[in-house]
């Protein structure tokens, strides 16, 4: 990674370290003989500490693994009441929800229902057109395929918002997509894009006759007992206790300000980032598939296998496999998955081994910002290191 971006992170974590103590840790106050975990600890609860600030109004955080545990939560449950944020609250998970996606779809070819490398105009003839006849099931997941972004209404935060009641279907977003030319030739380029895991969901629809969402549901939801986890659908309210999530936006009057973006249809990202859960229901589900607990045997390897291509931006080695992304931080591999919805930002991480997770909900004012929100950033930087 580039120098400017380890001073980025650098700079995210001292701006969190100076801010100084706010929450109660799972370990006890750091003393004068530090271990690694206690450290840890200590560079976390600074990150956090003095929410709310401009860039995040609550942060929801969770360490784990057998290099030790951590827990913590800071800013407010909202900016009115400005009562302390509920740790145990839900929040909207965005793309972390392409992991559960990817799992359910692997699931499905180790039972022989789905082949990774038969073309996804086969599931769906009536969706693909012939000019991506070759994009592979596998090319779906990791973002390889070539098919464009659908078009959707808005470019700006503010046109977003006037539309955030718009009810879009998986088959619109596939139709839109998939009249454009192509991006590129499939399976040469990598470019991370939402539309692969709507395919995916319609492909677990057609295989099964069931819902996309039941099918996770059956398949991970319930069995891992991820009670507080769901699938919104076309409801613009996060059911049960959230912090509220706030937006930098235009306000009404022509200034400048945070808006409440709570309510927020997200029918756009469906099974590619639509879901709802909780920091606990994250880590665990973490913790259970990275040990082989939800895709078993050889699939699971498609989830930590890079594929050989360049990103189509940067021309960088792709970064994403199916369903995960790999960064090395602190001298060794770490695989997880981020996301943002408008008024939040999550993420899900580890190491291969499972020695050290980390799950985050930052309720950023920025949730889909180019730069990675420096409460987020700092959080990462402080559980796993710089980037190597």
């Amino acid at each position: 990674m580039r120098t400017s971006t380890r001073t980025l992170l650098a700079a995210a974590l001292v701006l969190g370290v100076a801010a100084g103590p706010a929450l109660t840790p799972a370990f006890a106050a750091p003393g004068p003989a530090l271990s690694a975990a206690e450290a840890r600890s200590a560079d976390l609860s600074s990150v956090i500490a003095g929410l709310p600030r401009a860039d995040a109004t609550a942060a929801l955080v969770r360490v784990g693994g057998t290099e030790g545990s951590w827990r913590g939560s800071a800013g407010v449950h909202d900016l009115e009441s400005a009562a302390p944020a509920d740790p145990a609250a839900r929040f909207r998970a965005g793309s972390v929800t392409k992991v559960f996606t990817a799992a359910t779809v692997l699931q499905l070819a180790a039972e022989g229902r789905i082949d990774l490398d038969r073309p996804a105009r086969a599931y769906l003839p009536d969706l693909i057109p012939g000019r991506y006849a070759t994009v592979t099931v596998r090319q779906l997941l990791n973002h390889t395929h070539g098919i464009p972004a659908a078009d959707m209404p808005g470019e700006t935060v503010e046109e977003w918002y006037a539309n955030r009641f718009v009810v879009h279907t998986p088959e619109e977003m596939v139709r839109s997509a998939t009249a454009q030319p192509r991006e590129f030739r499939p399976g040469t380029k990598q470019h991370y894009l939402n539309i692969g895991y709507t395919i995916a969901g319609l492909i677990v629809e057609r295989v099964t006759g069931d819902s996309y969402e039941h099918q996770v549901e059956r398949r991970i939801l319930r069995p891992l007992g991820l009670r507080d986890t769901y699938f919104p659908g076309a409801d613009p309210e996060i059911r049960g206790p959230h912090n509220h999530g706030y937006q930098s936006m235009r306000l009404d009057d022509g200034s400048t300000g945070l808006r409440d973006v709570s309510v927020w249809g997200a029918t756009d990202g469906w099974a590619a980032g639509d879901l709802v859960s909780t920091t606990a229901d994250l880590e665990r589900f973490t913790r259970v598939l990275f040990r082989g607990g939800v895709v078993r045997g050889p699939l699971l390897e498609e989830m930590f296998t890079l594929p050989k291509v360049p990103d189509l931006s940067s021309g960088k080695p792709a970064a994403y496999s199916a369903g995960l992304s790999m960064k090395r931080l602190g001298g060794r591999e770490v695989w997880g998955k981020t996301g943002g919805r408008w008024g939040y930002n999550t993420a899900i991480a580890s190491t291969r081994d499972g020695a050290r997770t980390l799950v985050y909900s930052v309720n950023a004012t920025d949730a889909k910002g180019q730069d990675m929100n420096p409460t987020a950033l700092g959080l990462m930087v402080a559980a796993y290191g710089l980037p190597d």
